[in-house]
């Protein structure tokens, strides 16, 4: 059966807006010499920037909304992404939706996800990449949490090297935090989102504390009269304990900022700079990447990487490659290999993602232990970094979903992944 509106739903059974008629082209946004008031996406606007479907045009202009840190990619040549010989037809690859079981194509699933742009590598070159919107080749995209994993496997990286020890407790790094609620929790710990705090990251609650850490942050407006935290180091000593560390995988967006806080200590380099050398330049990325700051520019490491899709693709490539760039080892092997064989599905259960069984969290990746040995860097509203080792396959996917939690896009979105992986192994 082809997608209906029975898939077609947010997960509170709501139809999504058609996408054809919500795009920034359609609907004028920021159109025009000036565009019109009514037109105009800005960072305070009252109905919210990333709200859909102003979301169509900022997810691809955030540099042109809030202040940045620049990710240098070095004076070098890009890195080749050659064009595959053997391009591929995305409306060719079959799947089955999760939960209806009803049957889409790979196309199809991106267009009913808002993609912005995607890229699919196949053994390191491109069997098929589209733009939609306000995508360009050259144009960077906020990655949200894909972020995090850039910053777990710095993390992973540095421990490799012994510069770190992720056994050690956060404060022997951050003396700041010995009063929160990471007095007691180890390094380790956060890397694997196993911390008790009491934060929520639901983000239609307007009391969740996400909304108090985009305000300190920068990342969202602050309304009159604003007396809370000015940045993320004012911001992450505030954290309280709830409930203890090191047992179920718990999703917080607050513990990625802390490791981002603890890279910075121990490498003496901002975040920005010490992606651009370990990562950026050796990947030989196309274009620059950005940060979003806050007051003080400080990066956010939870969520505010802006890059390209293309160099998206390469990261990915380095991951497949296990660290490796035109066969130099670029980053540890065993940071690689430590991070793809992921955590404990048992703790990951905990988090109660309930369409990802038998998945589990390491380093700030999602391990999917399937078939192929998947492995995915995951952001709100449909951003996917997708790394299939048996196929031989990275996708990289920016998108601007209605619904910013990935339950409203992953039962077309995972099948669909895991069904071009299958057909780029059934064609060899």
């Amino acid at each position: 059966m082809p997608l209906t509106a029975a898939t077609l739903v947010t997960p509170q059974g709501d139809p999504l807006p058609d996408p054809a008629a919500t795009t920034a082209e359609a609907l004028g946004w920021m159109r025009g010499f000036p565009p019109p008031p009514e037109r105009r996406v800005r960072f305070d606007d009252p109905a919210g920037y990333g709200s859909f479907p102003r979301n169509r045009w900022a997810f691809s202009h955030m540099r042109e909304l809030a202040p940045t840190a620049n990710v240098w990619r070095g004076a070098g040549a890009p890195r080749p992404l050659p064009a595959a010989a053997r391009p591929i037809d995305p409306r060719s690859v079959h799947f089955e939706a999760m939960g209806t079981g009803e049957e889409g194509d790979f196309a199809a699933m991106l267009w009913h996800t808002y993609a912005d742009s995607v890229i699919v590598l196949h053994r390191g070159e491109v069997v098929y990449e589209a733009y939609w919107g306000e995508g360009r080749p050259e144009r960077p995209h906020i990655c949200y949490s894909v972020t995090k994993s850039f910053v777990g496997i710095l993390a992973a990286t540095l421990a490799a090297e012994g510069r770190l020890d992720p056994n050690t407790l956060v404060p022997h790094y951050l003396p700041e935090m010995a009063g929160s609620a990471y007095a007691d929790a180890t390094l380790r710990d956060v890397m694997d989102m196993r911390i008790g705090v009491q934060y929520s990251e639901v983000y239609t609650d307007p009391r969740a504390e996400v909304h108090d850490y985009a305000r300190a942050g920068g990342m969202l407006p602050r309304p009159a009269g604003y007396a809370g935290p000015g940045g993320f180091y004012d911001f992450l000593p505030t954290l309280r304990k709830q409930g203890g560390h090191g047992a179920g995988f718990t999703y917080k967006t607050v513990n990625t900022e802390v490791l981002a806080w603890v890279l910075r200590r121990v490498s003496g380099l901002p975040l920005a700079e010490l992606l651009s050398q370990r990562i950026w330049q050796p990947i030989g990325a196309e274009q620059d990447a950005y940060f979003l700051v806050d007051a003080l520019g400080t990066e956010s490491g939870g969520g505010g990487l802006n890059c390209t899709l293309r160099d998206l693709a390469r990261f990915g490539e380095l991951m497949r490659h296990g660290g490796r760039v035109d066969g130099a080892q670029v980053l540890p092997a065993a940071a690689i290999a430590e991070t793809a064989a992921g955590g404990s599905p048992a703790a990951f259960t905990a988090g109660g993602y309930d369409q990802l069984a038998g998945w589990s969290y390491r380093n700030m990746w999602w391990v999917t232990h399937n078939p192929h040995g998947a492995c995915m860097a995951r952001g709100i509203h449909g951003q996917s970094l997708y790394v299939d080792p048996k196929a031989e396959m990275v996708i990289a996917r920016f998108a601007a979903h209605p619904w910013a939690s990935s339950v409203g896009n992953d039962p077309l979105t995972l099948p669909a992944f895991h069904a071009m992986g299958e057909a780029l192994l059934a064609r060899d």
